[in-house]
Protein backbone atom coordinates (compact mmCIF):
# COMPACT_ATOMS: atom_id res chain seq x y z
CA UNK A 1 0.00 0.00 0.00
CA UNK A 2 1.20 3.41 -0.97
CA UNK A 3 -0.13 6.33 1.45
CA UNK A 4 -0.06 9.82 0.01
CA UNK A 5 -0.97 12.79 2.77
CA UNK A 6 -1.44 15.87 0.54
CA UNK A 7 0.12 19.38 2.83
CA UNK A 8 3.11 20.61 4.37
CA UNK A 9 5.95 18.21 5.29
CA UNK A 10 7.03 20.17 8.77
CA UNK A 11 3.31 19.70 10.26
CA UNK A 12 3.05 16.25 8.33
CA UNK A 13 6.06 14.75 9.93
CA UNK A 14 4.76 15.49 13.29
CA UNK A 15 1.67 13.64 12.58
CA UNK A 16 3.56 10.77 11.87
CA UNK A 17 4.41 8.13 14.56
CA UNK A 18 7.65 8.29 15.98
CA UNK A 19 9.99 5.69 14.57
CA UNK A 20 8.34 4.16 12.19
CA UNK A 21 10.09 4.44 9.79
CA UNK A 22 12.86 2.18 8.41
CA UNK A 23 14.23 4.39 5.19
CA UNK A 24 13.79 7.86 3.99
CA UNK A 25 14.68 8.73 0.45
CA UNK A 26 13.81 12.38 -0.80
CA UNK A 27 14.75 15.37 -2.93
CA UNK A 28 13.99 18.57 -1.15
CA UNK A 29 13.69 21.89 -3.31
CA UNK A 30 17.51 23.42 -3.60
CA UNK A 31 16.42 26.85 -3.38
CA UNK A 32 17.26 27.52 -6.67
CA UNK A 33 14.41 29.30 -7.87
CA UNK A 34 12.92 26.24 -9.81
CA UNK A 35 9.70 27.62 -11.13
CA UNK A 36 7.96 24.28 -9.40
CA UNK A 37 3.51 24.92 -10.30
CA UNK A 38 2.68 26.66 -6.68
CA UNK A 39 6.01 27.34 -5.05
CA UNK A 40 9.21 28.41 -5.87
CA UNK A 41 12.24 28.19 -3.87
CA UNK A 42 14.00 31.12 -3.48
CA UNK A 43 13.80 31.75 0.33
CA UNK A 44 17.03 33.87 1.98
CA UNK A 45 19.63 31.44 2.60
CA UNK A 46 18.96 31.77 6.21
CA UNK A 47 15.47 30.71 6.03
CA UNK A 48 15.86 27.77 3.49
CA UNK A 49 18.61 25.95 6.08
CA UNK A 50 16.57 27.00 9.29
CA UNK A 51 13.78 25.37 6.85
CA UNK A 52 15.69 22.51 6.36
CA UNK A 53 16.69 21.87 9.63
CA UNK A 54 13.10 21.91 10.68
CA UNK A 55 11.95 18.99 8.26
CA UNK A 56 15.59 16.81 8.72
CA UNK A 57 14.53 17.33 12.56
CA UNK A 58 10.79 15.91 11.56
CA UNK A 59 12.75 12.95 9.63
CA UNK A 60 14.80 11.86 13.18
CA UNK A 61 11.83 11.88 14.78
CA UNK A 62 10.03 9.06 12.38
CA UNK A 63 12.91 7.17 11.29
CA UNK A 64 13.97 4.17 13.42
CA UNK A 65 17.24 3.72 14.90
CA UNK A 66 18.50 1.22 12.42
CA UNK A 67 17.10 3.16 9.63
CA UNK A 68 18.45 5.13 6.74
CA UNK A 69 18.04 8.59 5.07
CA UNK A 70 19.12 9.13 2.06
CA UNK A 71 19.44 13.06 1.03
CA UNK A 72 19.38 14.30 -2.29
CA UNK A 73 20.53 17.72 -3.01
CA UNK A 74 22.62 19.94 -4.95
CA UNK A 75 23.50 23.16 -5.79
CA UNK A 76 24.07 25.83 -8.34
CA UNK A 77 27.92 26.49 -9.91
CA UNK A 78 27.03 29.83 -8.24
CA UNK A 79 25.94 28.68 -4.78
CA UNK A 80 28.35 25.73 -4.83
CA UNK A 81 28.02 25.23 -0.61
CA UNK A 82 24.08 24.57 -0.58
CA UNK A 83 24.18 20.94 -0.42
CA UNK A 84 27.19 21.04 1.91
CA UNK A 85 25.04 23.52 4.17
CA UNK A 86 21.64 21.22 3.87
CA UNK A 87 24.13 18.45 5.07
CA UNK A 88 25.50 20.44 8.13
CA UNK A 89 21.63 20.76 9.25
CA UNK A 90 21.56 17.28 9.37
CA UNK A 91 24.39 16.69 11.12
CA UNK A 92 22.82 17.82 14.41
CA UNK A 93 21.18 14.78 14.34
CA UNK A 94 22.73 11.97 12.15
CA UNK A 95 26.30 10.63 11.60
CA UNK A 96 26.95 10.81 7.50
CA UNK A 97 27.91 7.01 6.65
CA UNK A 98 28.22 6.96 3.25
CA UNK A 99 28.62 9.83 0.03
CA UNK A 100 27.24 9.11 -2.93
CA UNK A 101 27.99 11.00 -6.29
CA UNK A 102 24.75 10.74 -8.67
CA UNK A 103 26.66 11.32 -12.27
CA UNK A 104 24.22 12.10 -14.50
CA UNK A 105 26.33 12.40 -17.49
CA UNK A 106 29.79 11.37 -18.22
CA UNK A 107 32.41 11.64 -20.95
CA UNK A 108 34.31 8.41 -21.44
CA UNK A 109 37.23 9.41 -24.44
CA UNK A 110 35.76 10.96 -27.43
CA UNK A 111 32.25 10.11 -26.21
CA UNK A 112 29.58 11.74 -23.72
CA UNK A 113 26.75 9.15 -21.77
CA UNK A 114 23.81 10.49 -19.95
CA UNK A 115 21.89 14.09 -20.11
CA UNK A 116 22.89 17.30 -18.37
CA UNK A 117 21.68 20.90 -19.19
CA UNK A 118 24.71 23.00 -20.98
CA UNK A 119 26.15 26.23 -19.39
CA UNK A 120 27.77 28.70 -21.53
CA UNK A 121 30.30 29.98 -19.24
CA UNK A 122 33.79 31.57 -19.28
CA UNK A 123 34.14 30.46 -15.82
CA UNK A 124 32.15 27.19 -14.64
CA UNK A 125 32.52 23.80 -16.38
CA UNK A 126 29.09 21.83 -17.05
CA UNK A 127 27.56 20.24 -14.01
CA UNK A 128 27.16 16.77 -14.25
CA UNK A 129 26.20 15.47 -10.87
CA UNK A 130 24.92 15.95 -7.34
CA UNK A 131 25.15 14.46 -4.13
CA UNK A 132 23.15 11.79 -2.48
CA UNK A 133 24.34 11.55 1.46
CA UNK A 134 23.69 8.82 3.26
CA UNK A 135 22.70 9.84 6.88
CA UNK A 136 22.35 7.20 10.14
CA UNK A 137 21.69 7.59 13.63
CA UNK A 138 25.05 6.19 14.71
CA UNK A 139 26.97 5.99 11.34
CA UNK A 140 27.05 1.27 11.79
CA UNK A 141 23.84 0.25 9.88
CA UNK A 142 24.94 -2.12 8.02
CA UNK A 143 24.45 -2.13 4.04
CA UNK A 144 23.80 -4.65 0.96
CA UNK A 145 26.54 -3.50 -0.96
CA UNK A 146 26.18 -6.33 -3.14
CA UNK A 147 22.11 -5.48 -3.91
CA UNK A 148 23.83 -2.35 -5.79
CA UNK A 149 27.02 -4.44 -7.06
CA UNK A 150 28.28 -5.13 -10.32
CA UNK A 151 29.88 -8.67 -12.24
CA UNK A 152 33.22 -8.83 -11.60
CA UNK A 153 35.04 -8.15 -14.74
CA UNK A 154 37.98 -10.81 -14.14
CA UNK A 155 35.58 -14.25 -12.91
CA UNK A 156 39.15 -15.85 -11.35
CA UNK A 157 38.75 -13.10 -8.62
CA UNK A 158 35.94 -15.58 -7.81
CA UNK A 159 37.59 -18.35 -7.01
CA UNK A 160 40.97 -16.43 -5.62
CA UNK A 161 39.01 -14.30 -3.13
CA UNK A 162 36.54 -17.17 -2.54
CA UNK A 163 33.40 -15.41 -3.46
CA UNK A 164 29.99 -16.75 -3.38
CA UNK A 165 28.18 -14.83 -5.55
CA UNK A 166 29.81 -12.93 -8.92
CA UNK A 167 29.12 -9.57 -7.54
CA UNK A 168 31.07 -6.78 -5.93
CA UNK A 169 30.56 -3.39 -4.53
CA UNK A 170 30.08 -0.93 -7.27
CA UNK A 171 31.56 2.09 -5.20
CA UNK A 172 30.15 5.48 -4.48
CA UNK A 173 29.83 6.49 -7.53
CA UNK A 174 26.60 5.80 -9.49
CA UNK A 175 25.93 6.44 -13.16
CA UNK A 176 22.07 7.64 -13.53
CA UNK A 177 21.02 9.25 -16.16
CA UNK A 178 18.01 11.45 -15.60
CA UNK A 179 14.72 11.08 -17.43
CA UNK A 180 14.19 14.67 -19.14
CA UNK A 181 10.77 16.69 -18.59
CA UNK A 182 9.13 16.22 -22.01
CA UNK A 183 6.10 18.03 -21.59
CA UNK A 184 5.00 21.10 -20.36
CA UNK A 185 3.42 21.03 -16.71
CA UNK A 186 5.24 17.93 -15.93
CA UNK A 187 7.27 18.44 -12.42
CA UNK A 188 10.82 20.20 -13.55
CA UNK A 189 12.63 18.22 -10.58
CA UNK A 190 12.12 14.51 -11.31
CA UNK A 191 14.87 12.16 -10.29
CA UNK A 192 14.74 8.69 -12.33
CA UNK A 193 13.38 5.60 -10.07
CA UNK A 194 16.68 3.83 -10.22
CA UNK A 195 18.23 6.50 -7.69
CA UNK A 196 15.36 5.47 -4.62
CA UNK A 197 15.45 2.02 -6.17
CA UNK A 198 19.26 1.62 -5.59
CA UNK A 199 19.44 3.82 -2.25
CA UNK A 200 16.48 0.88 -0.93
CA UNK A 201 18.04 -2.10 -2.04
CA UNK A 202 21.64 -0.72 -0.88
CA UNK A 203 19.72 0.04 2.49
CA UNK A 204 18.41 -3.92 2.60
CA UNK A 205 15.05 -4.87 1.19
CA UNK A 206 12.38 -6.43 4.04
CA UNK A 207 9.05 -7.72 3.04
CA UNK A 208 7.47 -5.88 6.03
CA UNK A 209 9.79 -2.19 5.56
CA UNK A 210 8.25 1.53 5.15
CA UNK A 211 10.02 4.24 3.31
CA UNK A 212 9.23 7.96 3.55
CA UNK A 213 9.48 10.60 1.09
CA UNK A 214 8.52 14.17 2.37
CA UNK A 215 9.02 15.80 -0.65
CA UNK A 216 7.02 12.82 -2.96
CA UNK A 217 6.62 14.81 -6.33
CA UNK A 218 4.91 13.05 -8.63
CA UNK A 219 5.74 9.67 -6.45
CA UNK A 220 9.17 8.45 -7.61
CA UNK A 221 9.77 6.66 -4.75
CA UNK A 222 6.67 5.56 -4.06
CA UNK A 223 6.97 3.39 -7.73
CA UNK A 224 10.42 2.29 -6.54
CA UNK A 225 8.57 0.75 -4.07
CA UNK A 226 5.90 -0.80 -5.86
CA UNK A 227 8.21 -2.72 -7.89
CA UNK A 228 10.31 -3.65 -4.58
CA UNK A 229 7.15 -5.01 -3.47
CA UNK A 230 7.11 -2.51 -0.19
CA UNK A 231 4.83 -0.26 1.53
CA UNK A 232 5.73 3.87 0.95
CA UNK A 233 4.29 6.73 2.45
CA UNK A 234 5.13 10.19 0.41
CA UNK A 235 4.20 13.92 1.75
CA UNK A 236 3.72 16.93 -0.72
CA UNK A 237 2.02 20.31 -0.92
CA UNK A 238 0.45 20.50 -4.16
CA UNK A 239 -2.35 19.08 -5.13
CA UNK A 240 -1.36 18.62 -9.22
CA UNK A 241 1.91 16.67 -8.38
CA UNK A 242 -0.46 14.57 -5.94
CA UNK A 243 -2.43 13.94 -8.61
CA UNK A 244 0.07 13.18 -10.96
CA UNK A 245 1.57 10.78 -8.14
CA UNK A 246 -1.72 8.75 -7.49
CA UNK A 247 -2.06 7.77 -11.23
CA UNK A 248 1.42 7.29 -12.07
CA UNK A 249 1.12 4.97 -8.78
CA UNK A 250 -1.61 3.31 -10.06
CA UNK A 251 0.07 2.43 -13.34
CA UNK A 252 1.84 -0.01 -11.64
CA UNK A 253 -0.22 -2.89 -11.95
CA UNK A 254 -1.49 -3.90 -8.86
CA UNK A 255 -0.97 -0.93 -6.76
CA UNK A 256 -2.99 0.12 -3.99
CA UNK A 257 -2.63 3.89 -3.20
CA UNK A 258 -4.28 5.90 -0.48
CA UNK A 259 -4.44 9.63 -0.30
CA UNK A 260 -5.10 11.30 2.57
CA UNK A 261 -5.57 15.19 3.96
CA UNK A 262 -7.58 16.76 1.24
CA UNK A 263 -10.98 16.83 -0.01
CA UNK A 264 -11.31 17.50 -3.41
CA UNK A 265 -11.45 14.37 -6.03
CA UNK A 266 -8.47 12.45 -7.74
CA UNK A 267 -9.64 12.04 -11.27
CA UNK A 268 -8.20 8.50 -12.22
CA UNK A 269 -8.56 7.74 -16.27
CA UNK A 270 -8.87 4.31 -15.20
CA UNK A 271 -10.89 4.68 -12.40
CA UNK A 272 -12.87 7.41 -13.01
CA UNK A 273 -15.50 8.86 -10.24
CA UNK A 274 -12.91 7.48 -7.68
CA UNK A 275 -12.83 9.96 -4.51
CA UNK A 276 -9.54 11.14 -3.27
CA UNK A 277 -9.80 10.13 0.18
CA UNK A 278 -10.43 6.48 -0.75
CA UNK A 279 -8.50 3.54 -0.93
CA UNK A 280 -7.27 3.02 -4.75
CA UNK A 281 -6.32 0.44 -6.68
CA UNK A 282 -4.24 -0.55 -9.79
CA UNK A 283 -5.28 -2.16 -13.10
CA UNK A 284 -5.77 -5.44 -11.35
CA UNK A 285 -7.75 -4.13 -8.95
CA UNK A 286 -10.52 -2.12 -8.94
Amino acid sequence: MHRIIQGDCVVELANLPSKSVDVVVTSPPYNLDIDYDQYRDCLPIDAYLRWSGEWIAGVDRVLKPNGSFFLNVSGSLAEPWTPFDVAAEARRYFQLQNRIIWVKSVAIEERTYGHFKPINSKRFLNDTHEFIFHFTSGGSVPIDRIAVGVPYTHKSNLTRWKHRRDRRCAGNCWFIPYETVQAKGEHPAIFPVDLPTRCIKMHGVTPDMVVLDPFGGTGTTAVACERLGIDSVMIEIDPKYVDMATRRILHEDGAECEVVGREERVECPEHPGVDGDLAFQGREGV
